[in-house]
């Protein structure tokens, strides 16, 4: 009984202190050898007491809690990356626990970039070869290394230098591999696994709060904020004239039509948001601005005001295909807390191309064990409730009866 309550008096504490420290701290902090040992003594007390309290079993609210807890702690330790070691190892099921993937529109992939690089080593090198690393050579004798162990590099390759004189990735065409240094030698890593089908990101878009925002400022530093409606036209003063905004652009370009200059908004892959913009000023001229989203204030130094387009993005959308054996096999619009679900992982939408619009960044997270987890909270809150509210009302019911 003491020994139950310690370990729940310790969980109490590590709940609050994980809370403190940030999620990828509290992470590692959680998947530690001494915290793995005590959730492990922690389910193993919980499944002594069914045994050892006779009245745990006899009480369905208390079997419930009892139960609940057994099946979420078991569940989360099962879908823990010790947990997936323990499943190819024992199971021979080898999936991924947590991962990106970078999708190009109009492209398909498989690779997903693991959370934990260090997961799948291959093989060891001698640490002189730290050198060339660090100078962005591929000597002879390494590429003999690499062919030696059966991972034969291309004649382009390139290294990137991820924490210098300790951390390298060798791009190698289709395949990565990752250097790190330890104390006598360099290992070397699979950062990369591969699904067994293939996601294609069909489009891609990005949603906009509306309305959108035209900032108007003088160099004296007087401004305004104006909505962006097209042909409307609001006032900036007697002295400065008005603003109109004639055309937007979510991909602005310029062609060359019969030798003149032609201004579009082009259909094809690309990410340029513009406004074209009308100034009327009092003596009754008027000129033609471009503002460009992507390059806020830009001006030349004779122009009277400084321009920014400015909208706030409130969600973007990956539209996804599954192709599994050369067919599409499912497919579905995915955005922030509305992921796929298919084979046994989830696809989250996770970042984007922010700079061209032209690529997503899934979030690849395994199922293992969430059906565990999910059946353990319901156990756990109908139990509660049965416990403490329902057995009265029913026991109520029944004495009326009587």
């Amino acid at each position: 009984m003491w020994l139950g309550l310690a370990l729940i008096i310790l969980l109490v504490f590590l709940s609050i202190y994980g809370a403190f420290i940030g999620a990828e701290r509290a992470k590692s902090f959680i998947n530690r050898l001494p915290l793995v040992i005590y959730w492990s003594a922690f389910l193993l007390l919980l499944i002594v007491g069914l045994a050892v309290f006779r009245r745990l079993v006899r009480v369905p609210g208390l079997l419930l809690i009892h139960l609940g807890c057994v099946f979420i702690l078991a569940g989360a330790m099962w879908s823990s990356e010790a947990g997936h070691k323990l499943q190819k190892k024992l199971l021979g099921i080898d999936k991924i626990p947590a991962g990106q993937m970078t999708i190009y529109e109009g492209y398909s992939d498989n690779r997903v970039i693991l959370e934990d690089r260090d997961q799948v080593f291959l093989f060891s090198i001698k640490l002189e070869f730290q050198a060339n690393l660090g100078k962005g050579i591929i000597s002879e004798e390494l590429r003999q290394e690499f062919e030696k162990n059966g991972f034969p590099l291309s004649q382009h390759v390139i290294i990137s230098v991820e924490e210098p004189g300790s951390t390298w990735l060798i791009i190698n065409e289709l395949k990565e591999y990752l250097v790190r240094k330890k104390k006598l030698c360099l290992n070397i890593y699979n950062p990369m696994k591969e699904l067994p089908f293939n996601i294609e990101l069909k489009d891609f878009q990005i949603e906009y709060y509306k309305p959108a925002y035209l900032y108007v400022q003088t160099r004296d530093g007087q401004g305004w904020k104006i909505p962006v409606e097209i042909g409307a036209e609001f006032p900036l003063g007697p002295e400065l004239g008005t603003v109109k905004t004639l055309r937007t652009f979510e991909n602005f370009k310029i062609t060359i039509e019969d030798g003149s200059r032609k201004i579009i908004d082009d259909p094809q892959p690309g990410f340029n948001p513009a406004l074209e913009v009308q100034f009327k000023y009092p003596d009754g001229q008027a000129t033609t601005k471009y503002v460009f989203e992507r390059f806020p204030g830009h001006s030349h130094s004779e122009d009277r005001f400084l321009l920014s387009y400015r909208r706030v993005i409130s969600d973007y959308v990956s539209r996804l295909k599954i192709i599994e054996n050369e067919k599409v096999v499912a497919q579905k619009d995915i955005e922030v807390n509305h992921p796929l679900h298919f084979g046994g992982y989830h696809f989250y939408q996770h970042s984007y191309d922010a700079e061209a619009g032209q690529y997503t960044v899934l979030m690849v997270v395994s199922n293992t064990g969430l059906g565990v987890v999910y059946a353990g909270y319901w156990m756990l809150c109908i139990g509660v409730l049965w416990h403490l509210w329902i057995r009265h009302i029913v026991a109520r019911i029944k004495s009326k009866n009587k």
